[in-house]
């Protein structure tokens, strides 16, 4: 019998390499999200890792479409990733247009006008630990097989791996291994947190959750969004105004 996760392996290792994959462990994840997606019959998959105090970034995902459906619930903050990470088990969604979803209304919509039908949210954890969640997204309705669920979570365990390697292998190689900071722009997202809350006179979490609103409205990435904010070329104003609550400045 073949060793499941030397199987895994050997998938992630003859995954074809993109052109703008990243040395070291960010392009391991990604070749990891694309072996995946190959490997279960899904249209692509996703790797999102945590960090404090709730905060979600996307680390690597099959391709871009999938990066996008990935960071829909970062900037949401709601979703199948969202439940998982809380519940610390899987969420296995076969069909995302039934009518019992309703714990992510806005998500749900979003994903579906995007062409995905079932998701499957598998968390990233080592006993009490939780590093984030890896998703699988199909573009047809209907449940993993047992055979498909057991390959999920192996290659969920391969990913824990992977991202406990690369933490441990930054202090030796820094930032030239593609993943110097593993959430991207996290600092750079508190920064911003913390000048909407100050522009607005609201509290950190409502000061996310306008920063989230004006990603979703504009269709932005949530970090591109705190990235303006953070060089002042987004000022989100308290002075009444049409939804939106913001002044970009040229």
């Amino acid at each position: 019998m073949v060793d499941r996760y030397a199987h895994v392996e050997a998938l992630i290792r003859d995954e074809p390499r993109a052109s703008d994959d990243q040395p070291g462990m960010a392009g391991g994840l990604r070749r990891l999200c694309g072996a995946a997606g190959r490997a279960l019959a899904a249209s692509g998959a996703g790797l999102t890792v945590m960090a404090a105090k709730g905060l979600r970034a996307v680390s690597a995902a099959s391709d871009p479409a999938t990066g996008r459906l990935e960071e829909l619930q970062l900037t949401l903050g709601e979703g199948p990733c969202v439940e998982a990470y809380g519940l610390q088990r899987p969420v296995l969604v076969p069909d995302i247009s039934d009518r019992t979803m309703t714990q992510w209304p806005v998500y749900a919509e979003a994903v579906h006008s995007l062409g995905v039908r079932a998701v499957f949210a598998f968390p990233l954890q080592i006993g009490a630990a939780r590093l984030g969640v890896m998703d699988v997204f199909r573009g047809w309705r209907g449940m993993l097989t047992p055979a498909q669920l057991s390959l999920a979570l192996t290659f969920a365990d391969v990913a824990v791996a992977t991202v406990l390697d690369g933490q441990r292998g930054l202090g030796r190689v820094g930032a030239g291994d593609g993943l110097g900071d593993p959430l991207g722009a996290r600092a750079e997202l508190f920064q911003a947190q913390g000048m909407v809350m100050v522009q607005l006179s609201v509290s950190l979490a409502e000061a996310m959750v306008r920063l989230r609103a004006y990603a979703f409205t504009h269709d932005q990435r949530l970090a591109d969004v705190a990235a303006d904010v953070v060089a002042r070329r987004l000022v989100f104003s308290s002075d009444p105004q049409p939804p939106g609550t913001t002044n970009r400045l040229s």
